[in-house]
């Protein structure tokens, strides 16, 4: 796709200065610079601003909510030559309890104690499509790093405690020599279509009337193509020919590489695996364009921001060369 890199989490440029990594004295000076912002994270949510709700908050590296931070700054990169970094700050409390804290949506908003009243922790999902390109590349980095590190404190070698290295993206075992890096889970999301129409399924748990397009993990020793065809098989019994790629979008729920794919459908019956969906069904173009009108009762389109969304507006719109 011509468009491909406008979907939400791609396209900013930004510098990722890996040489930086590398130089633990250049990080340091980098991290007290004075023009250098460090993003407080909270259980995977980023600390946002502005009188839209739409800016992450950089602050310097000594600001007091950093005293709640237990492992080092992690760098993100250079935006527009100002250094980035984020800091988990999980172990501050807030005076309420989060009920809603690790759903599939989190509403709720944290506010820390002296800052700017319209400062708040948010839920990634809920304000990704406010934030500029730039800013929700460098969000969803500091959420996806994060939340590795958050679950993989221990060696998966030997089983001893790991140490960050490398400004973050690494941990290395002091016990065995260890080496470990950032996860990130290959996934296909595909537009299935025959004729008019595209497949559209849900998974048990997400809100009602909600559909979107399928998707499942790449598989060891398996191309994208035979991954599109294998999941479309196995989660609707449908079968499917000539496939061909339209876009990636790196989905930090938690650490996801979407690969968004066109597959024409070659059978119609669909068979659904319940271990697999809840439901499957057709929906034609003239269908899906009053469900994204907001006049389709019984369906619910996939989220602005989520690639399934980004893929089904352009399949509409014949944009998808």
């Amino acid at each position: 796709m011509k468009i491909a890199e406008t979907v939400t989490f791609g396209g900013s440029g930004l510098d990722r200065a890996a040489h930086l990594r590398m130089d633990p004295a250049a990080l340091e000076a980098q991290l007290q610079a004075e023009s250098t912002g460090v993003l407080p994270m909270w259980h995977g949510k980023a600390l946002i601003g502005g009188e839209s709700r739409d800016q992450p908050v950089w602050l310097e590296a000594g600001h007091e909510i950093f005293e709640f931070a237990d492992e080092e700054a992690i760098f993100l990169g250079l935006d527009d030559g100002i250094a980035r970094f984020a800091r988990d700050v999980s172990r501050w409390e807030p005076e309420e309890a989060v009920e809603t804290l690790g759903a599939f949506l989190d509403p709720s908003e944290q506010y820390f104690p002296g800052m700017p009243s319209d400062q708040r922790f948010s839920e990634l999902r809920a304000i990704m499509t406010r934030l500029s390109p730039r800013g929700a590349e460098l969000v969803a980095t500091a959420k996806a790093v994060m939340g590795w590190h958050a679950t993989h404190g221990f060696c998966a070698r030997c089983g001893s405690s790991s140490e960050i290295a490398m400004g973050g993206w690494q941990r290395n075992c002091p016990a065995c020599g260890g080496h470990h890096f950032p996860r990130t889970d290959p996934v296909v999301i595909m537009l299935i279509t025959r004729g008019n129409s595209v497949l559209m399924g849900r998974s048990p748990g997400w809100p009602e009337g909600m559909y979107s397009l399928l998707a499942g993990f790449i598989e060891p020793g398996e191309t994208i193509e035979a991954a599109v065809r294998r999941e479309t098989f196995e989660e609707a019994g449908i079968e499917v020919g000539e496939v061909r790629y339209l876009a990636s979008q790196p989905w930090p729920f938690p650490a996801s590489l979407m690969m968004g794919c066109h597959g024409i459908a070659q059978t119609s019956e669909i068979r659904i695996d319940p271990e697999e969906i809840e439901d499957a069904i057709w929906v034609t173009r003239e269908e899906m364009l009053e469900t994204f009108a907001g006049n389709n009762p019984n369906i619910k389109p996939a989220r602005e921001g989520a690639i399934a969304h980004f893929i089904l507006r352009n399949w509409l719109a014949n944009r998808l060369d």
